[in-house]
């Protein structure tokens, strides 16, 4: 029996290509898709990465010993606000927050045409006065002149005595309704000086130097010195607080009280701004004791004022020992506790240099609520990143975030 002749067995080409096209086309798929992914990852390391970067700076060893810390708000010892003496209605304000005046400078007017007429009858009063002791005076003056020739006839036996004595009380009746007139005249200029009183009383102004916290009426309104009960009539112009004599205003523990002594140093630190220590001392102590807070208030001068400082700004203070303890002067550098992180149970920081992180091995010492000392492995002016180190890597090209 021969053997069969496989050489004629074929396969036909295109049932082959339409066999094998479906496995060539997800091959192809993969390839694509994993050559996508690489050069996405590529593109993804590629771009630089943000970061926020800060400067370190070594400061000097605080010495001062804290007795004791409170908190308050910055308080003037002068806060005026400015009223008028009378009861009129606004015609000009020109006063207005955060406006500086100066001693004298008008902050509002009101109506004053009531006071003009009152300051205008009175001068009229007062020349219808002088007038009429004008008319008295030439009187007396012709009085005199007949008591004189009255005399002469008396004395050459032709006139009578009743002459004589008639023309004599001529002239004394004369003289005391002048000198009623003259008193007269001096209750007109008083009245004078009354009226005019009442007009520069329209006039509202600064008595001292100051700055206007509060603009409290408005042209049209009515404004008096004492309360209306309708509440219709306001009873001030403008808040004026004196910015030379702010000061700060603590209650302090009664528990505490016998740590504070006048002339204390103080250390002050506003809200605000809570990196800027203001130097202070105490100014006084009031010598009363809130029962319901069992409190003490205690008033700070600062050593010097500053224009950031401004009225019922939040305080926190500090209270030193009068003598400070002798302490190391080595100087410290604090970081935020973000700029720092456990790797392998190593504290680390990166360093910024040319665009490039560098990984640096610290050590860190006294931790302070937020921040953290660190006692080796940063020096004075070196850059790290300041916070969200979690992905970042030794030697990856970053870019400062704006």
């Amino acid at each position: 029996m021969s053997a069969p002749d496989l050489s004629s067995l074929r396969i036909d080409d295109h049932k082959r290509s339409s066999q094998g096209k479906p496995w060539l086309r997800w091959t192809l798929g993969i390839i694509l898709i994993s050559v996508l992914v690489v050069l996405s990852v590529y593109a993804l390391r590629s771009r630089d990465a943000a970061v926020e970067v800060m400067t370190v700076h070594a400061t000097s060893g605080d010495n001062n010993v804290t007795l004791l810390n409170a908190s308050g708000y910055v308080t003037p010892r002068r806060r005026s606000t400015i009223a008028a003496k009378i009861t009129g209605r606004v015609t000009a304000v020109y006063a207005d927050e955060g406006m500086h005046v100066r001693e004298g400078q008008v902050l509002a007017t009101l109506d004053e045409s009531d006071a003009k007429v009152r300051l205008d009858s009175a001068k009229a009063d007062m020349m219808a006065t002088r007038a009429g002791l004008a008319d008295l005076r030439v009187n007396l003056a012709n009085a005199k002149l007949d008591l004189t020739r009255a005399k002469g006839l008396a004395a050459a036996g032709v006139g009578t005595q009743q002459a004589l004595d008639l023309a004599r009380t001529n002239v004394e009746s004369y003289e005391a309704r002048i000198m009623l007139t003259k008193e007269q005249v001096l209750a007109a200029e008083s009245k004078v000086q009354v009226a005019q009183q009442d007009l520069d009383n329209c006039i509202v102004r600064a008595p001292y130097a100051g700055l206007v916290v509060s603009k409290d009426a408005q042209v049209g309104e009515m404004v008096s010195p004492i309360s209306a009960g309708g509440g219709f009539t306001r009873t001030g112009i403008a808040t004026l607080v004196d910015m030379n004599s702010l000061e700060i205003e603590v209650d302090v523990n009664e528990s505490y009280i016998a740590r504070v002594v006048p002339g204390q140093r103080v250390i002050a630190v506003l809200d605000a701004y809570p990196d800027w220590k203001i130097p202070a001392h105490v100014r006084t102590i009031i010598p009363t004791a809130d029962r319901q807070k069992a409190t003490v208030k205690v008033r700070i001068s600062f050593d010097e004022l500053d224009p950031r400082i401004i009225p019922d700004m939040g305080v926190k203070v500090s209270f030193l020992e009068d003598q400070p303890r002798s302490a190391s002067k080595a100087p410290k550098i604090m970081v935020p506790s973000a700029a720092v992180r456990n790797d392998n149970g190593s504290t680390i920081v990166f360093l910024y240099r040319d665009g490039k992180l560098e990984r640096r091995a610290v050590k860190v010492g006294d931790v302070n609520e937020n921040q953290e000392e660190i006692v080796a492995g940063l020096t004075d002016g070196d850059q790290i990143v300041s916070r969200d180190l979690a992905n970042l890597r030794d030697g990856e090209a970053v870019k400062i975030k704006q």
